[in-house]
């Protein structure tokens, strides 16, 4: 039996800001599956995901997406090999429609776009009677559901969703992480969250990795972590 292939691998991924690391020394690898990134405000957290994005560049180390080093790409170049990326701001064209964001995200992939617009409905069923509104009108929830969509209408087989939640009421949470469930269920795209919100996440995910002022201090199957080891994520 052949061995697994890795979706992404990391290997002593520094990257930050202006000269100033944020992150140091990141390894994980992540299968087929949904994997977790804990942390406290401050972490890491969105640092790392713009960073696998290739919104931001590596100052030292590689990632290698499906076999290919992505670490010196340009993220639409990434994104047409099937790296779809929710970043933490409501990441919508607010000027345009619901229907017109669709659309950007359907310039990569190979099915119709109607096919892929039918597609997200299964998963955000409310987008449905607000494709004719303006993005920037709608509530932080349904933009959240927007920017999940589009992202999927680029067919990507990873999904990184930066703080997918932050900010919105429980209900929104709720539909949210149900919607993460299906889609790696029904679509099996590999999905790297990023959360504040553990219970939740620890809910939907295979494999959790847990950063800490920048670093890595643990990484394991989310069943697996413990309470100490959660309180030291959240330094509390």
């Amino acid at each position: 039996m052949s061995e697994p292939t890795d979706v992404l691998k990391v290997s002593g991924l520094r990257a930050g800001y202006d000269g100033i690391a944020v992150l140091d020394e990141v390894d994980f690898t992540v299968g087929d599956e949904v994997f977790a990134i804990l942390g406290a405000n401050g972490a890491g957290k969105t640092t790392l995901l713009a960073t696998l994005a290739r919104l931001n560049p590596l100052m030292a180390g590689t990632v290698t997406f499906r076999g290919t080093d992505i670490s010196r790409m340009r993220a639409y170049q990434s994104a047409g090999l099937g790296v779809g990326y929710v970043p933490q701001e409501r990441g919508v064209f607010p000027d345009l429609t619901v229907m017109d964001n669709l659309r950007v995200g359907g310039m990569f992939g190979k099915r119709s776009v109607q096919e892929r617009v039918e597609e997200v409905f299964t998963f955000f069923p409310d987008l449905k009677r607000k494709l004719n509104q303006r993005a920037g009108t709608l509530s932080g929830g349904e933009s959240r559901m927007v920017a999940c969509a589009r992202a999927l209408m680029q067919e990507p087989t990873l999904l990184l969703l930066d703080e997918p939640t932050a900010g919105l009421s429980p209900l929104y949470v709720s539909t949210f992480f149900e919607a993460i469930r299906r889609i790696r269920v029904e679509r099996q795209v590999a999905i790297v969250v990023a959360e504040q919100n553990a219970t939740q996440a620890l809910g939907v995910a295979d494999t959790v990795m847990v950063l800490s002022l920048g670093q890595k201090s643990a990484v394991m199957d989310a069943s697996d972590l413990t309470t100490e080891q959660l309180k030291h994520a959240y330094q509390i």
